[in-house]
């Protein structure tokens, strides 16, 4: 198993441009992905690079040239299970130091009659056991893809470190998942 460390990141063999936010959108279906990082890269405020992904782990070709990943994105549908098995699955290729801020959640079809509770249930302990925040996002309008594009770009500033004052692992302490106590939740006695 091979998965990029904090150390890789920050080595000379990653590609560092200041100014300039870099981060992965993970999903299984690419349904929402597209839409999503067109948006994003309208931003004029900052440039914006989005790298798009079925999976993890990133393919081996240009591995010395990739630039650094500064967040990764997992986008789960919820009337699909193999897309939420996809991201669980992942997971293990990223480095446990992104955990402190560097990554996030987002479900789409939160509204959608058959997305199954327990699916959403099985997403918000996944995001609280990793202390990853976890945004829900409207991907079939145009106004929803716009709030979601606003709120992920405010995280992605300051995962990036253009904001003053602001850490990832602050911002994440902030705004992780938790679950709520109606949710079983696992005992650790």
């Amino acid at each position: 198993m091979k998965y990029i460390t904090c150390d890789e990141v920050l080595s000379s063999g990653f590609v560092l441009t200041l100014g300039v936010i870099f981060f992965q959108l993970v999903e299984f279906e690419e349904q929402f992905q597209q839409s999503l990082a067109d948006a994003l890269v309208e931003e004029t405020a900052v440039t914006v690079n989005v790298r798009l992904a079925k999976s993890l782990p990133l393919p081996m070709e240009n591995e010395k040239s990739r630039p650094r990943i500064d967040l990764v994105v997992f986008i789960i549908n919820l009337t699909s299970e193999l897309s939420f098995q996809s991201a669980e699955a992942s997971l293990k290729y990223l480095d446990p130091g992104y955990f402190l801020g560097k990554v996030c959640f987002m479900v789409t079809n939160a509204r959608n009659a058959s997305a199954p509770t327990e699916r959403l249930d099985a997403v918000r302990k996944l995001a609280a056991s990793l202390h990853c925040p976890l945004l829900f996002a409207e991907d079939q309008t145009p106004d929803g893809v716009t709030s979601v594009t606003e709120r992920l770009l405010a995280i992605l500033k300051v995962a990036a470190g253009l904001v003053p004052m602001a850490t990832a692992l602050y911002l994440s302490n902030l705004t992780r998942c938790t679950v709520p106590p109606d949710i079983e939740q696992p005992s650790f006695d």
